[in-house]
């Protein structure tokens, strides 16, 4: 196997995925491995893709959102790191954005964040404020997708 459950936890935190991809993975190619882990996740049900967004900090308050894409910048380089050159106005409005999108659906926005700028990330936001809770929870979990996949591939 070439990851510890413990590396695995932190590229995905739903326990459905983590006992599935260590046990039914142990031995395959990268490739094959990143294709498989894919095909457990979307055979995993709404539920699991809810605890895996929990994985995710809320954002709370501008100061932590600040804070918050600092650290991320230091141990996963490119995630979020298009957030750092923000003006406070969009930070913002992104964190207030964020607020409304977790009361109306009862989950934190999840987007793939790597190359992406504060304002691209506030318009997707705002664009996915539209969707019905079911569609959302699929986007997210499409989103939690290239954020493992992205995780995994740093790991190998």
């Amino acid at each position: 196997m070439k990851f510890k459950k413990e590396v695995l936890q932190t590229c995905c935190v739903s326990t459905k995925w983590l006992e599935r991809v260590f046990v039914e993975l142990q031995h395959c190619s990268d490739t094959e491995f990143l294709i498989k882990q894919e095909e457990i996740w979307w055979q995993l049900e709404p539920s699991d893709w809810l605890q895996a967004f929990e994985g995710h900090p809320r954002i709370g308050d501008v100061s932590s959102l600040a804070e918050k894409f600092k650290e991320t910048e230091s141990i996963a380089s490119s995630e979020q790191s298009g957030v750092d050159r923000a003006t406070d106005d969009i930070l913002v409005e992104l964190k207030e954005y964020n607020d409304r999108y977790f009361e109306r659906y009862g989950f934190i926005f999840i987007v793939c964040a790597s190359g992406k700028s504060a304002l691209e990330m506030l318009s997707l936001l705002k664009d996915r404020m539209n969707n019905s809770r079911d569609d959302e929870i699929k986007i997210a979990a499409g989103e939690q997708a290239k954020i493992t996949k992205i995780r995994l591939e740093r790991q190998l």
